[in-house]
């Protein structure tokens, strides 16, 4: 008999991921590249969206800590919006139910993502928010399972972890086996300037994504 757990129970510590999966971190700097280099420009009226949502951010948080609901309603929701994700040829799924089979399909893991943005069938961006008092980095291992229940893998998946304070980047690959990679920690609370660069990336990755479905039809 099939055994459901749930992601979050089982998908807690990066090293039992990794073997799970038999998934690996690159080491190669240019397996992410997505997020290094020549970012897209930003226009006035973007800069100027960044900079209100920038004195939100500090405008609740000297309030206290921000649960994961004010996450998405005051950081990452605006991000995506601006990124172009919340149009076409990309769609949201909010809450979004994913299984994935593992040990010879015996077991299978369940969970909910934050936010999913899909274009066609190809999964682009998966994202996981947390509060304030949690490390952005906790939610890589659960991330990196909800990315891996992707079934179409020809290109890559990228995912995007916040807590309202910073947000990380990842990327996972397929071929020839599954590695992911990972972009420098990004302070959005600290500078202006770090909440710029996180939109720069998500347009950057919503164009690779865009470019590789163009080319691939």
């Amino acid at each position: 008999m099939t055994k459901v757990i749930a992601a979050t129970d089982a998908c807690k510590i990066l090293a039992a991921v990794e073997t799970r999966f038999a998934l690996s971190r690159s080491d190669d700097s240019s397996f992410f590249s997505e997020w290094r280099g020549t970012l897209p420009e930003l226009s006035v009226l973007e800069q100027d969206r960044l900079h209100l949502i920038w004195q939100r951010l500090h405008y609740h948080r000297a309030d206290g800590d921000l649960l994961e609901g004010s996450v998405m309603l005051r950081v990452a929701s605006p991000l995506l919006e601006l990124a172009g994700f919340y149009d076409p040829p990309f769609k949201l799924k909010a809450e979004a139910t994913v299984e994935i089979a593992v040990d010879d399909g015996e077991k299978i893991l369940r969970g909910r993502i934050d936010a999913l943005i899909l274009q066609q069938n190809l999964w682009v961006l998966v994202l996981e928010a947390k509060k304030t008092t949690i490390s952005t980095r906790s939610a890589l291992p659960q991330a990196l399972a909800y990315m891996l229940a992707n079934t179409q893998l020809a290109q890559p998946t990228f995912g995007m972890m916040t807590n309202g304070d910073d947000v990380l980047f990842v990327k996972l690959g397929s071929k020839p086996n599954p590695q992911y990679g990972l972009s420098r920690g990004f302070s959005l609370y600290t500078l202006l300037e770090e909440l710029q660069s996180a939109l720069q990336i998500l347009k950057q990755i919503g164009a690779t994504i865009h470019d590789s479905s163009q080319s691939a039809a």
